[in-house]
């Protein structure tokens, strides 16, 4: 038990010092207009900083721990399931938040997860802009720098603030506005912030109440964890049709305050 523990808090200085140059390079990049714009599947933006932090942390793993797995949004998206079974897995968005960052805005975030053995091990999302860093390791609560996080103590939705976002695909858009209808009938109000990673980190900060939408694993192995840790209660609103492992699969994710999730819940399965 000693022994599996410091190995976790050294995968956890591992994450720390990673996604924090990681957030160095986002802010020089972006001081000296030092990046090129592109698209990917012929919607999704990318930039040349977003290749560029996720070559620098998929070199530190591999580096530090040759035997890792890497799932990387950019570089390996498409990692094999099999890879997944039994080693540790670093689940990486280099740039969450890419049109943010693109734009100058400053809700832009590393997100850096691990998962083993069919859980979420620990998660680290560095807001370089904001000047916060999340962190979580499972069981051991979760922290804003070195701030212990608790969710909202939030118990009626008409005074809930509630988090969303849109897919770069908009085929999906009439089902996702007709969520977004029904909660914002029901909810103080909606917030879609850009950062999915970051937008999980601040229903574990007591900054939203909630969070729903469809994610990739990288949007939210970090995320979720953080958001749980701080006693957040996480499921979905629909069946999952994806076959990533349930903790890394972002599908019909819904986040939430214990007090207002079956609420929530209800609302968007009938929407």
């Amino acid at each position: 038990m000693v022994s599996a523990s410091l190995e976790t808090d050294g995968w956890l200085n591992f994450a720390k010092s990673v996604a924090t140059h990681a957030g160095q390079m986002m802010v020089e990049a972006r001081s000296k207009a030092a990046f090129s714009t592109d698209y990917k599947a012929d919607h999704e933006l990318v930039t040349s900083a977003d290749l560029a932090v996720d070559a620098y942390i998929c070199q530190q793993i591999t580096q530090t721990f040759p035997d890792h797995v890497i799932l990387s949004e950019e570089s390996s998206p498409k990692l094999a399931l099999a890879e997944l079974a039994n080693k540790p897995v670093w689940v990486i968005d280099p740039i969450d938040g890419t049109v943010n960052f693109a734009h100058g805005h400053r809700h832009v975030a590393v997100s850096i997860g691990l998962y083993l053995a069919g859980e979420r091990v620990l998660g680290v999302v560095n807001a370089p802009f904001l000047e916060e860093c999340f962190w979580a390791v499972k069981g051991k609560g979760a922290y804003l720098n070195d701030e212990r996080l608790f969710v909202s103590q939030q118990t009626q939705c008409r005074n809930a603030l509630v988090a969303t976002g849109f897919p770069y695909d908009k085929s999906t858009l009439p089902s996702i506005i007709r969520r977004v209808s029904v909660i914002l009938a029901k909810c103080q109000d909606i917030r879609r912030n850009g950062s999915a990673a970051l937008d999980l980190c601040w229903v574990a900060a007591g900054r939203l109440d909630a969070y729903f939408e469809s994610l990739k694993p990288w949007d939210m192995a970090a995320g979720a964890l953080i958001a749980q840790e701080a006693g957040a209660t996480i499921g979905r609103y629909e069946k999952i049709n994806s076959s990533w492992p349930e903790a890394i699969n972002g599908e019909a994710l819904l986040v939430s305050v214990p007090a207002l999730y079956e609420e929530l819940l209800s609302l968007l399965s009938q929407a």
